[in-house]
């Protein structure tokens, strides 16, 4: 069993930034492949980025050059950092974590609000 947890959300005007952190509660995160999708209102849940076990990572197009996700397993936590962010940003964000196997477990998201 995985449970994930997210924290960092918040309130932020354009052009600011947040980071976001899901702690894993696992013996360790270093088998897990992890990542990070948004949903926002009305909308259907999307890819954000990707980490892999190896730490190759993968983004979205609109967040290319924005956001950076990162892990640190010694701390069973993976972050996302994301800069110049834009009222379409706004959304709820969840950490996803995918065993060997391939099974996935999701945390309950935080809110991420960035106003114009």
């Amino acid at each position: 069993q995985v449970q994930l947890a997210e924290s960092g959300g918040g309130l932020v005007q354009a052009g600011g930034s947040l980071r976001l952190s899901c702690v894993v509660s696992r013996r360790t995160s270093s088998g897990l492949n992890m990542g990070w999708y948004r949903q926002a209102p009305g909308k259907e849940r999307d890819l954000v980025a990707v980490i892999s076990r190896s730490g190759s990572t993968r983004y979205a197009d609109s967040m290319k050059g924005r956001f950076t996700i990162s892990r640190d397993d010694a701390k069973n936590t993976v972050y996302l950092q994301m800069n110049s962010l834009e009222p379409e940003d706004t959304a709820v964000y969840y950490c996803n974590a995918e065993t060997i196997l391939g099974r996935q477990y999701w945390g309950q998201g935080t809110q991420v609000t960035v106003t114009s």
